[in-house]
């Protein structure tokens, strides 16, 4: 698998794969394509990393992440819905951790608690339970 690093002439291509990684995981994020790639174009601009991992010339999966000395902070990993179960997740966190990331930081990661495919996915990974955040949504008019 190949791999290199994300310009601001990718956003247009990560926006859509973030909007279906919204999808998939059952995020309730309303934004729409452009705005996701006016997002993901602030973001690259300024505090993450984003990787793009090719297999055959095919843009197979993404990575978004921001570090600092101590964390390093997972905020997307999204695998193309038709490559799912190839074992593309844990070839990209592989390089993640062995070629990109640095080994004497704490790896966090954040997961909808509905996404049962993904806790287990992460768990795999040697993650850990660490918090869970609660909400109380507005009530509806």
């Amino acid at each position: 698998m190949k791999h290199r690093l994300a310009t601001l002439a990718d956003c247009d291509l990560l926006a859509k794969l973030n909007q279906e990684l919204i999808h998939d995981e059952g995020d309730r994020n309303p934004m729409t394509l452009p705005e996701l790639t006016g997002r993901m174009h602030d973001w690259l601009a300024s505090e993450y990393t984003g990787v793009l991992f090719q297999q055959g010339g095919e843009t197979v999966a993404y990575a978004l992440y921001w570090g600092n000395p101590h964390e390093i902070y997972l905020r997307h990993l999204y695998v193309i819905r038709n490559r799912r179960r190839e074992g593309i997740g844990r070839q990209v966190m592989h390089i993640l951790r062995d070629q990109i990331w640095p080994s004497d930081v704490r790896l966090t990661v954040e997961v909808l608690l509905r996404n049962t495919v993904a806790l287990a996915f992460w768990r795999a990974m040697g993650y850990q339970d660490f918090s869970m955040k609660l909400e109380i949504l507005p009530k509806q008019p």
